[in-house]
């Protein structure tokens, strides 16, 4: 076997309550933390008038309004978008799984819809401007990404496709079983990494330089290169990543649910297109009217 790297010794849950036998999971603590250091960095840009010309979209006490909405569009958005797009017929014939949300299933896209729809109802409520509030949330959004992402692979979910490159990692478990051979385990890419440090750390960095340049006093600008570059990093990433097992077939060894076994489109290159055109749209948008 090529070298490759062995999977850490380290599991989903951080620590149990004691008490309460409630675990701790890497996962639930990477939304926490993505939520909290979201919600203080945004209240601190609506403390700074000047970023935004003179006015901030928001005062920061409203803030923490929103993040509540944002919870309730995450969790929802991202639950009902897995069973949308991921694996609709399964929830179909067990509708009752829809609400095993422990066993696992999000969808960012569908989390994204939901934060979108969560937004646009709170801004319209109390007269707020949309895109500047979104432009806020596209500078914390990479926090979260990256701290979930890391949460993807200490929980060896969401891995790579195999590969004889030497940082391939040894995962456990399915990913393990999900070899074409088990004379000996195969390595894979970790492609929950890769998409940490596209989608939260470069993207993060990018969008954090274009705020010092004055990107807040452009509408919308922030929210189209959040888009774009988020788009652009999952549909890279999505050639290393393997697809979801229902979309795996013989005739179909790498999940192209758009053409073939050769040359095709994944389900998250799918819903990241329109994510990257929309993005440019903005973008441009906002640029023209700056």
């Amino acid at each position: 076997m090529h070298h490759a790297i062995p999977f850490p010794d380290i599991g989903p849950v951080i620590f149990t309550i004691p008490g309460l036998g409630l675990p701790l999971r890497w996962y639930a603590l990477a939304y926490i933390v993505g939520l909290i250091v979201g919600w203080r960095v945004i209240t601190g840009l609506m403390k700074r008038p000047a970023l935004w010309g003179g006015q901030a979209p928001m005062r920061p006490e409203q803030v923490e309004e929103l993040l509540t909405a944002v919870v309730l569009g995450v969790v929802l958005g991202g639950r009902l978008g897995f069973v949308l797009f991921y694996d609709p017929a399964h929830y179909l014939a067990h509708p009752l799984d829809i609400l095993k949300v422990w066993q696992g299933g999000m969808s960012f896209h569908g989390g994204f819809l939901g934060v979108v729809v969560a937004g646009i109802w709170y801004c319209r409520k109390h007269a707020i401007a949309p895109l500047s509030v979104a432009d806020a949330f596209a500078l914390v959004a990479p926090i979260g990404l990256g701290l979930g992402r890391v949460a993807n692979f200490i929980n060896a979910e969401l891995w790579g496709r195999p590969t004889d490159l030497p940082w391939g990692v040894i995962f456990p478990g399915a990913a393990a079983q999900a070899c074409a051979t088990l004379t000996e385990p195969c390595a894979r890419h970790p492609s929950q990494l890769y998409e940490a440090g596209l989608e939260g750390i470069l993207l993060g960095l990018i969008l954090w330089a274009l705020l010092r340049r004055g990107a807040l006093l452009r509408p919308g600008f922030l929210l189209g290169v959040f888009l774009i570059g988020y788009g652009a990093s999952r549909m890279f990433v999505e050639l290393f990543r393997q697809a979801d097992a229902q979309f795996i077939s013989a005739d179909n060894p790498l999940g192209h649910v758009i053409g073939g076994a050769g040359f095709g489109l994944s389900m998250g290159q799918i819903l990241s297109l329109p994510m990257l055109l929309v993005g440019l749209w903005f973008a441009l948008r906002a640029r023209k009217a700056a």
